[in-house]
């Protein structure tokens, strides 16, 4: 009997060992410390007197393209890797550290409750009455909010001159999410913007979201870094203009890109220009 005691309480022991190993597996062959314990890089102080040069550009983003991938991947959460998207909604809806906006002025903030309940949708469905078959009645169901609905993204940015640093710099002010629209058969129908957030707010958050890195698994980047090095691909959708027109208002097609392409042109060689004098 007391053998049989002993053996039952060496079973649980083991057992209880083997759990408390199991929840503490190191999953790699070190602990990453460097991404959760990053802070962000703060601007370099810039005084208005020392801006010689500004201008006001917003740029879509968009993820379908090879380069944007890191921030379009993973669509469903895995360990340690979010997408850009998902991010961004676990900022605001879970964490609070990052405050939507109606527009890309940020005058007016959106609350919790407001951006749920412009994500959830209702689908009604056509359910069969199982004690009356032949006879459906109309079934309201919720649909939760996809991440991988995001394929796009707007950036709202200054380019500036500093002549104290003799640099021509940008810094993007605010960021998009544009979702798709589809119909019932899942054909896109068009797309709508969400709403903006204050990029410099989202750096605080960006700084600890790891990135997948296609060359270097032990040099995993963050959001932040691929922004701040400008690290993805983008079109220029529209200038600071006296018309506050985008340019598809006056431009379209081939035209509409090749507009974006001269305004890119227009500040680069602005740069040059500004080496030569």
């Amino acid at each position: 009997m007391k053998s049989l005691k002993k053996h039952i309480v060496l079973m649980l022991i083991a057992f209880i060992c083997n759990s408390a190993m199991a929840q503490n597996v190191l999953d790699g062959v070190y602990i990453k410390e460097h991404t959760p314990e990053r802070t962000v890089i703060p601007y370099t102080p810039l005084r208005e007197a020392d801006v010689a040069w500004n201008k006001r550009i917003w740029r879509t983003l968009d993820l379908r393209e090879k380069i944007n991938h890191p921030l379009y991947f993973p669509t469903t959460v895995i360990k340690n890797r979010r997408s850009l998207t998902q991010v961004i909604m676990d900022g605001i809806t879970i964490d609070g550290t990052i405050t939507p906006y109606e527009d890309d002025e940020f005058i007016k903030s959106l609350t919790k409750a407001e951006i749920l309940a412009s994500l959830t949708k209702i689908d009604t469905l056509q359910v069969e009455d199982p004690d009356n078959p032949g006879v459906f009645t109309e079934k309201i169901v919720p649909r939760e909010f996809d991440p991988g609905s995001v394929v796009k993204y707007r950036l709202k940015e200054d380019w500036f001159f500093d002549k104290q640093r003799s640099v021509l710099d940008v810094r993007i002010v605010g960021i998009c999410p544009v979702q798709d629209e589809k119909n019932d058969d899942g054909s896109v129908r068009g797309s709508k913007p969400m709403f903006w957030c204050y990029f410099p707010e989202c750096r605080y958050v960006f700084v600890n979201a790891e990135v997948f890195n296609r060359d270097n698994d032990a040099e995993r980047r963050t959001l932040q870094d691929i922004f701040w090095k400008r690290m993805f691909g983008s079109y220029i959708r529209k200038e600071s203009n006296v018309y506050d027109r985008a340019i598809i208002e006056y431009k379209t097609g081939m035209d509409a890109l090749l507009e974006a392409e001269v305004i890119k042109e227009k500040i680069f060689f602005l740069e040059h220009d500004l080496w030569e004098l």
